[in-house]
């Protein structure tokens, strides 16, 4: 497996972005090692709040979430998947499936030794975080779906998803920061744009974000679909609080919380926040709005 590395100079003076990373290294599935980076901030001994970022993000998603969560008094991990972030790439988008970035992600809360976590999923954080949950419940304590879902094949996904896959593939240079804007009701600076593309010096560095679109289930006989379903099996099965925190503004999630609302037992008969003037990636949008919803959840669970 080729791997490649973004140099930390990339990530140099990034505006309200103060945080150290922390690395782990989990197996690349051959035998080698994958560094992968996350920040980890907030008490030790407090319950952590697992940040997982989506497709084509990382974890500088959520700096207007994190100093809210820590003042609350949680641990906040906010993982940077493999291919984005200060995370190893592998350089070859068929080293990218979605197997791998569970068994990734999994061996990252095992290498912090992560317990009691409270799951906030968002895009693909949440098709990866809702496996985890699924495979492995004993280190879950609550889960917080926000702008995702667990697919399987077996439903239609909409137009917008269908058309933002094929611009991916056909797109010669993949515009990080472009794509990030362009899924938020709220216009980023320049150089907010910037730091989204700081993970990716060049074309080479873009294998998870060429790669993820095709890795959602579109078929009931998808690769990953039988695992969607097993996973869709046990959560229906589990009785952690789980709440729904999607935007108003988002086309590709639209709708896909009343399935987890009405199928996750530990979702019915609670009050579910519906985010206003939000995009696909309302952390950007109301991050601080966000990080309150997921404070009080932790507080009165």
């Amino acid at each position: 497996m080729d791997v490649l590395r973004t140099p930390d100079e990339r990530f140099a003076d990034l505006p309200d972005w103060p945080y150290a990373p922390h690395y782990v290294d989990v197996d690349d599935g051959s035998g080698q090692a994958l560094r992968m980076a996350a920040v980890d901030e907030g008490p030790r001994n407090a319950d952590p709040v697992l940040l997982l970022h989506g497709e084509p993000s990382w974890s500088y998603l959520y700096r207007f979430m994190i100093p809210v969560l820590v003042d609350a008094g949680c641990r906040v991990v906010a993982p940077d998947l493999v291919g984005f972030g200060r995370s190893d790439k592998p350089a070859d988008v068929a080293d990218h499936s979605y197997a791998r970035h569970v068994a990734w992600t999994a061996a990252l809360l095992d290498g912090l030794d992560l317990h009691r976590i409270t799951l906030v999923g968002q895009d693909w954080g949440g098709l990866i975080g809702l496996r985890l949950v699924a495979e492995h419940p004993q280190r879950f304590a609550r889960v917080v779906a926000a702008n995702t879902g667990l697919p399987t094949g077996d439903q239609q996904l909409p137009p917008e998803w269908h058309a933002f896959r094929q611009w991916v593939a056909d797109a010669e240079t993949l515009p990080i920061g472009k794509l990030i804007n362009a899924g938020t009701t709220t216009d980023l600076s320049p150089e907010v744009r910037a730091a989204y593309e700081a993970p990716f010096p060049d074309e080479r560095y873009k294998a998870g974000p060429r790669a993820f679109p095709n890795l959602v289930p579109r078929t009931p006989d998808d690769p990953a679909a039988d695992a969607n379903r097993r996973a869709w099996t046990t959560l229906t099965r589990l009785q952690l609080p789980f709440l729904t925190a999607f935007s108003d503004g988002d086309p590709i999630t639209r709708g896909a919380e009343r399935p987890l609302q009405e199928h996750m037992p530990g979702a019915r008969g609670r009050r579910h926040a519906t985010i206003r003037d939000a995009g696909h990636f309302l952390q950007e949008d109301r991050g601080a709005e966000l990080a309150r919803v997921v404070a009080d959840f932790v507080a009165e669970t």
